[in-house]
């Protein structure tokens, strides 16, 4: 699906900086962060107009967030032509060299046993390490 098209099926208008960052994190192949994304939409990048397109972009589940640390943050498009359910039910890897986060979509994310009357809402692995062509360099 091309960003129109994934704009429709979750029921969102069709404006210009929403198509731009889907546009961005398709072509990128890989979470971006907003520096990145900003730097492929270029003139379209407002901060303003930015966070408020990412917030709903998340809100429907057409993209997730990775929080690296207080100081990284990466957005990923959700494969939304496969039937998921807009949850972020995988782990990223996280390579400390070349700053790559990396969905790792084959390892499901753990269902925990809490104590009664706890109740989760979401769930995170980040797995920190190195990526295989940087482990290779070294």
């Amino acid at each position: 699906m091309d960003a129109i098209e994934l704009l429709k099926s979750h029921h969102l208008k069709k404006t210009a900086p929403r198509v731009a960052i889907i546009n961005a994190l398709i072509a990128g192949h890989m979470p971006q962060s907003e520096a990145e994304i900003k730097s492929v939409i270029g003139a379209l990048y407002d901060r303003i107009t930015f966070y408020r397109s990412v917030h709903s972009l998340l809100e429907v589940g057409l993209i997730h967030k990775i929080v690296v640390d207080n100081l990284l943050v990466k957005y990923a498009l959700n494969d939304c032509a496969n039937g998921h359910t807009h949850e972020v039910d995988h782990a990223h890897f996280y390579c400390k060299q070349c700053n790559a986060v990396i969905c790792l979509s084959h390892i499901k994310t753990p269902s925990c046993d809490l104590p009664d009357g706890y109740s989760e809402s979401e769930c995170d692995v980040l797995v920190k390490g190195y990526c295989n062509s940087c482990h290779q360099r070294n």
